[in-house]
C-alpha cells in the first residue's frame, strides 16, 4: 500500500476540495481520514471509473465516488470489493430494460429509469447527477454510492439477499433475526398503506432492505436508531463504526 501511495497519490488539492464538503464524512477523525485516503488510492488504482454517453470523468469525480465507496469498507478490508473491476458513470438517470417472466411463462421487457445499478459480478453503474447531489446536499437516507456498493458487499456470498459475509465474531443467526423482523414489519406497514420513516423502497426485497438501511446508517443514523434499533446495532457491528454514529 505504501508503494501504491507513492506511485499514484491523490493530489492534496483535489482530496481537500472533494472531501471537505462531503457530508457523509463528517465525524471521521484525522486517523480515519488518513486511512480512508489510503483506501481511496487503492480503489482508484484497482477499479476503472469511466463515463458513458459522452460524460467526461474528472479526477475529482473519481475521488468523489471512490471515497464514499471506501467508507463502507473502511474497517472491513479491500477484499470486500473483490470480484469486479469497473464503475460506469452516466451524466444523469439512465434507462434499462430487463426481461421479466410473468406467472404464465410469458417474457416481458420492463423498462426502468435508474440512478444506480449494481451487477453481481459486473460493474457498478451510477448517475453522476445523483452522486453529486447526494454527496454535497443534505439527503437524509439517500446516497446512491453507498446504496449500490452495499449491494456489492451483499453479493460477496454469491447472491444479493441481505446477508453479506459477516466479520468474525458476529452471529449470522442474530443478524438474520434482527433484519428479518425489521424487514417484515416494514413490509407490513407498506402493505397497509401506512407512512414509514424508512424509505418504503427498502420493502422491495431483503437485498434492498440492507442497501437502504446502510444508506440510513451513514446519512441518517438517528432515524435508523429510532425506527430499527436492532438493525442499527447489527450494522454498527458490521461496519465497525464508532458509537457516535
Amino acid at each position: 500500500m505504501r508503494r501504491l501511495l507513492k506511485r499514484h497519490p491523490i493530489p492534496h488539492a483535489i482530496w481537500q476540495r472533494v472531501t471537505r464538503r462531503m457530508l457523509v464524512l463528517r465525524g471521521l477523525d484525522a486517523v480515519e481520514m488518513a486511512h480512508l485516503r489510503e483506501m481511496t488510492t487503492w480503489f482508484l488504482d484497482q477499479k476503472a471509473i469511466t463515463g458513458a454517453q459522452g460524460l467526461e470523468v474528472t479526477q475529482s469525480m473519481r475521488v468523489a465516488v471512490a471515497v464514499q465507496a471506501c467508507l463502507l469498507i473502511l474497517n472491513l478490508g479491500v477484499e470486500y470489493f473483490d470480484g469486479w473491476v469497473e464503475v460506469i458513470l452516466y451524466p444523469g438517470a439512465f434507462r434499462v430494460n430487463h426481461a421479466q417472466m410473468d406467472a404464465n411463462g410469458l417474457v416481458h421487457d420492463d423498462a426502468a429509469v435508474l440512478s444506480g445499478e449494481s451487477w453481481l459480478r459486473g460493474p457498478v453503474i451510477l448517475s453522476w447527477d445523483d452522486v453529486a447531489r447526494d454527496s454535497y446536499q443534505c439527503q437524509p437516507g439517500h446516497n446512491v454510492v453507498l446504496h449500490e456498493f452495499a449491494h456489492k458487499l451483499d453479493g460477496l456470498n454469491g447472491a444479493a439477499n441481505g446477508m453479506p459475509p459477516l466479520r468474525q465474531g458476529m452471529s449470522r443467526v442474530r443478524w438474520a433475526a434482527d433484519l428479518s423482523e425489521a424487514y417484515d414489519e416494514l413490509c407490513l406497514q407498506v402493505a397497509h398503506g401506512k407512512s414509514t420513516h424508512i424509505n418504503s423502497y427498502a420493502a422491495t426485497s431483503p437485498a434492498e432492505f440492507f442497501a437502504v438501511l446502510s444508506e440510513y446508517f451513514y446519512t441518517a443514523p438517528d432515524i435508523l436508531k429510532k425506527c430499527c434499533p436492532a438493525v442499527h446495532k447489527q450494522l454498527k457491528l458490521f461496519y465497525l463504526q464508532k458509537a457516535s454514529r
